[in-house]
């Protein structure tokens, strides 16, 4: 035994935790938190709640960026991790073929049976750049397609098709890709003319304003790629696994079968970080196309067995508990429920979304004196009203939630698939109580918004 202690060292030293990460770690993060009043201390989590030091409790309506698709600590997904840890399994041989890695990509294959193969990575954007190498080598083309406003990752490779110019600039020469406008399948067949094309890789649903694919253009954009002899991408990293009320998020659209899938964060369970890339036989026959070429494409630490435990873990909870059916019914509930307030709040402008991954939208008001409150929010800085809702909903409420997206006034929902009438319920008192507020004149509100227009307007 070593002198080892992690609950000594977190007693010891835990309260240090936003001097350490200042000093550390990135140093805008604690600044950028303490700002916003999210500087919070949580002491314990589990399924959709936080607790803090004093014992009071936090909604999770983020999921960790939808990480934690069965809440935090999952009995059956720790069970599993204690199992797999206790049974000394000869892991990362990299010379032998274990039987997890084999079982997980089985069960999840049978979510999409029109795939045949799956690579392990360990993120979403590993399954991302896993798909776009793929494609590329199996048509032996150079470009891909992507949408604007797209977020598949921030390595190199997915960074090239990150449609966020915040995210890419400083960071070029990138990879030599094209966006489209998600829907515009005039500009998708302009494109696949050139001949030069690879690949279209798509979110069905953009994270980042929550942006659904319009009905049909999967389907057209399929039909137009194969044509060309391209591939059809589906990042189903943050929608993936029950997220928007079917298994796949491309499942919403008859006839859609992607050509590769990628797949990440909730199938970790929250514990062990995992990625997949599900794709055709003969695309991963043509990169392993010899023996020379088996570590073509490989991952250290990929189909490790704490990470394929956690998966098949989170399959199983997922069918037990009918998860992907609750995503359904809760989020047509929630939607619903909120889209009843746009006609009682004119700053509220549209609420869409599938299942459990919901975008609020507001936007400029009609009234005079919230038109002037508006305009000032706008002058400084695009997105200062949503985040003057996510605040209260935190502050007063106990509600963690986010904005989607830089300079976006929009709130994203994402939260464990766990959730039911209780949370919605708690949800809609808290929003319709700060929507109360901002539309009342209340001071707090209106005084803290001019607080983040002031440090917006003094760091251009």
């Amino acid at each position: 035994m070593t002198g080892f202690d992690l609950a000594e060292l977190l007693a010891e030293r835990g309260a240090e935790r936003y001097e350490l990460h200042s000093r550390y770690l990135n140093h805008q993060l604690p600044r950028m938190l303490h700002t916003i009043g999210f500087d919070k201390a949580y002491e314990r989590a589990e399924g959709a709640y936080f607790w803090d030091r004093e014992g009071r409790d936090y909604l999770d309506m983020l999921a960790g960026f939808g990480v934690m698709g069965l809440g935090r600590h999952h009995p059956v997904v720790r069970q599993a991790l204690h199992d797999v840890l206790d049974a000394q399994l000869p892991d990362l041989t990299r010379f032998d073929c274990q039987p997890l890695p084999g079982l997980l990509a089985e069960r999840l294959l049978g979510h999409a049976p029109h795939l045949d193969r799956v690579f392990f990575g360990n993120s979403g954007t590993e399954a991302v750049e896993t798909a776009l190498k793929f494609a590329r080598y199996a048509t032996g083309r150079p470009r891909v397609l992507y949408c604007t406003h797209a977020f598949h990752g921030l390595t190199t490779g997915s960074l090239s098709v990150n449609g966020e110019t915040g995210f890419r600039d400083g960071f070029a020469p990138l990879l030599p890709d094209t966006a489209i406008e998600m829907g515009d399948l005039a500009a998708l067949e302009r494109e696949l003319r050139r001949g030069d094309v690879a690949a279209f890789v798509v979110e069905p649903v953009q994270g980042k304003g929550v942006h659904p694919t319009p009905p049909g253009f999967l389907r057209a954009a399929q039909e137009a790629l194969h044509r060309h002899k391209a591939l059809l991408i589906a990042d189903e990293v943050q929608t993936g696994l029950g997220r928007t009320g079917d298994f796949f998020a491309y499942q919403h659209e008859d006839g859609v079968e992607p050509d590769l899938v990628c797949v990440a964060k909730a199938l970790s369970g929250g514990y062990v970080p995992v990625g997949a890339t599900l794709g055709k036989d003969w695309i991963f026959k043509k990169v392993y196309s010899s023996m020379d070429r088996v570590l073509v494409h490989s991952a250290s630490f990929g189909a490790n067995a704490q990470a394929m435990a956690a998966g098949l873990a989170v399959l199983a909870v997922m069918a037990d508990e009918k998860l992907v059916a609750n995503a359904r019914h809760t989020g047509e509930l929630l939607r619903s429920r909120l889209a009843g307030l746009i006609d009682r709040y004119e700053l509220l402008h549209d609420v869409r979304g599938r299942g459990l991954m919901i975008g609020i939208e507001f936007g400029r008001p009609t009234s005079l004196g919230l038109r002037s409150r508006w305009t000032m929010l706008q002058a400084a800085r695009k997105g200062l009203f949503a985040q003057m809702v996510v605040v209260p909903l935190l502050q007063r409420h106990r509600i963690l939630t986010q904005v989607s997206g830089d300079h976006l006034e929009v709130i994203k929902l994402i939260p464990p698939l766990i959730i039911g009438e209780r949370e919605v319920d708690r949800f809609m008192a808290a929003f319709t109580a700060v929507m109360d507020d901002a539309h009342n004149g209340g001071g707090l509100m209106w005084h803290f918004g001019r607080t983040l227009a002031r440090q917006a307007l003094s760091v251009r």
